[in-house]
Order: structure tokens, then C-alpha cells, then sequence
């Protein structure tokens, strides 16, 4: 087992954004999905150990409270966390350090792969939102860790990188990883899933696989909609239009 979460609840004063939340990931695509404010960040902050929690959560068997997890995870967040002072080759040579990684064919080769080349000696800070978050991306990738934890990862991506990363998340499962990721792209969500959890309100309202929902010949936005209560209130949204 890569991942095991159990009975995970992350509050944030009186509010509880996740509430005794379970799922276990393997070496497989898992998706979280949900609404905005369904606790999806929440989730991947508690499990890389970002904010406090109630619960359990083990990667690989061991306590994600443990310094040594950090070596068998890569950690995309929401929005690019980078030193934008730096520039990509500095901050690649600075995490590449830490990390002991002396092997740097498989960083060049990263590099060229998202058409980094051109931006390496540019502040970050001047860099698009785009370019921040390949440099996101690559740098969760380098130490090629077993777990990826990716937080909306297409975002600001052009179609290139978008492939890109696709192909990566596949190696990555065909060479034993695993990765869990949300995302708000259903079309992604549907063609590269392995298994699906949908979150709504903190809680995990369904988990299912898209095979199974291929099989039921539904989209996944409709079952989304259906589960979450969504297409009850864009009916109503749709008559006040009317």
C-alpha cells in the first residue's frame, strides 16, 4: 500500500473542512473530486503533513509524520510554492542538493520535456504562471519519488505540457508509483483514472472507478452533478434565467 488514509479530519477553528475521511491509494491514478471548498486541498495538506489533523496517514507503511516519507513523495501544490528570487536552473540545483542527486540526465531530460530550456536563467518571479508551475512539476519529479501528490496539476498548462504530463503519470504508474491528484477537468479525470473518490462538504460521497462508470454509460460530470447535488442547483440557477 502507497498510501492509507484513515478516519483523516483536518478543522480549521469551529469549521471542519474534512471530516473522517478513508481511502488508501495502490499503484493506480486516484482522482479527488469535488466543489470548491469540498476539503480536496485540505486532504493533500494534511497528507504531506501541511496543516494539523486527527487520524491516520501512512505512506509506504510508514507515519507521514516521519521526516523520512518526504524522500518517497513529490508535491505539486495548488499554486507554484517556489523562491522567486531564484531562477529555475538555481532552484533545481538548490532542491537537487538536498536531495543527493548527482545523475542530472534525467533533470536535462525533464527540462527539454516541458521547454524549460529557455526560461532556466530567468527569475521565477518573471516567469508565467504556466512556466511556475512546470518548474512545480519538475521539481516534484527529480528524486523520482514513489507517491505523487498533485494538486490541480493542469492548471495554466498549454497543450504540450498537458501531454506531457499525461504520458509521465502513466510511466510513472506502469514503473510501480502511484499518484493521487485532484483536478476540476472531468475529461482528464475520466480517460486516465484508475479509481475515483468525489468529495462533497468534507465527506467522501462516492468512490468509484471509470470503468465502472463506462460501463453504466454515464459521463463522469453526470455522476459528479448527481452525487454532489450539483444538477439540483443548476437546475434552479437555469429557471431564474428563464
Amino acid at each position: 500500500m502507497l498510501l492509507n488514509v484513515r478516519n483523516l479530519t483536518v478543522k480549521y477553528g469551529s469549521f471542519i473542512a474534512v471530516n473522517s475521511l478513508s481511502f488508501s491509494v495502490n499503484s493506480e491514478v486516484y482522482c479527488l473530486l469535488g466543489p470548491n471548498g469540498a476539503g480536496k486541498s485540505s486532504t493533500l495538506k494534511a497528507i504531506m503533513n501541511m496543516v494539523p489533523f486527527e487520524g491516520e496517514i501512512e505512506i509506504l507503511g510508514i507515519s507521514n509524520k516521519d521526516k523520512i516519507v518526504k524522500n518517497y513523495v513529490g508535491y505539486v501544490p495548488e499554486q507554484p510554492a517556489l523562491y522567486e528570487y531564484m531562477t529555475p536552473a538555481e532552484i533545481i540545483s538548490f532542491v537537487s542538493s538536498l536531495r543527493g542527486i548527482k545523475d542530472l540526465n534525467r533533470i536535462n531530460a525533464l527540462i527539454r520535456a516541458f521547454s524549460l530550456d529557455m526560461f532556466m536563467n530567468t527569475p521565477i518571479a518573471s516567469l508565467s504562471m504556466g512556466n511556475k508551475q512546470k518548474v512545480s512539476i519538475l521539481l516534484s519529479l527529480i528524486h523520482e519519488p514513489k507517491l505523487l501528490i498533485l494538486d490541480e496539476p493542469f492548471n495554466a498548462l498549454d497543450v504540450l505540457s498537458v501531454k506531457v504530463l499525461k504520458e509521465l503519470i502513466q510511466n510513472h504508474i506502469k514503473n510501480g508509483g502511484g499518484v493521487l491528484f485532484s483536478t476540476h477537468i472531468m475529461e482528464v479525470a475520466e480517460k486516465i483514472c484508475t479509481r475515483i473518490g468525489i468529495m462533497n462538504r468534507g465527506i467522501m460521497v462516492m468512490e468509484t472507478s471509470s470503468d465502472n462508470i463506462r460501463e453504466a454509460g454515464r459521463s463522469l460530470e453526470d455522476v459528479f452533478l448527481s452525487v454532489t447535488g450539483l444538477d439540483e442547483e443548476i437546475k434552479d440557477i437555469l429557471k431564474g434565467l428563464e
